[in-house]
């Protein structure tokens, strides 16, 4: 469902659907490693992941939920690649789907789009941090001009 989404939305944004990748994890908890693997590659340049952690009788959901939040995170910032968030944690199946479905199928947010659209926004910001010229040391304020003086 929402893998399927996202694929839609990158593809509306220019992506070719040759350019996908797909790599099932046996369940959440593997996510942030599965993910970092895939972002040291140079042929990747963000990866998007998908589950549902869904509420049990026990606090365990909150563990996993939590773990995978950080392992993500932390692969993110370890590969200066964009790893994007797209587990569900719901109470119920009927909350998953409400969050997962695309509005013609149901649902209500159509998260795989989302979190499509939120790794293109990325990439187009990271191109921006990156291009957007040299900080004056200790100001806190960045020079636009690409020849200014950089201090030491």
């Amino acid at each position: 469902m929402m893998l399927e989404s996202a694929r839609r939305e990158l593809e509306s944004c220019g992506l070719a659907r040759d350019n996908f990748f797909e790599v099932h994890s046996p369940g959440a908890f593997e996510l942030p490693l599965i993910a970092r693997r895939l972002a040291v590659r140079d042929d990747i340049h963000a990866v998007l992941c998908f589950g549902l952690v869904l509420k049990g009788e026990t606090s365990h959901d909150t563990h996993i939920a939590t773990s995978v939040a950080h392992g993500i995170l932390l692969g993110a910032l370890q590969t200066d690649t964009p790893i994007l968030f797209g587990v569900l944690t719901c109470a119920t199946l009927e909350q998953a789907l409400a969050r997962a479905l695309p509005a013609e199928q149901g649902g209500l947010h159509d998260k795989g789009r989302e979190v499509a659209r939120a790794a293109t926004l990325a990439l187009e910001a990271l191109k921006l941090a990156s291009e957007i010229g040299v900080a004056a040391r200790g100001t806190g304020f960045f020079r636009r001009e690409a020849d200014a003086e950089v201090r030491p």
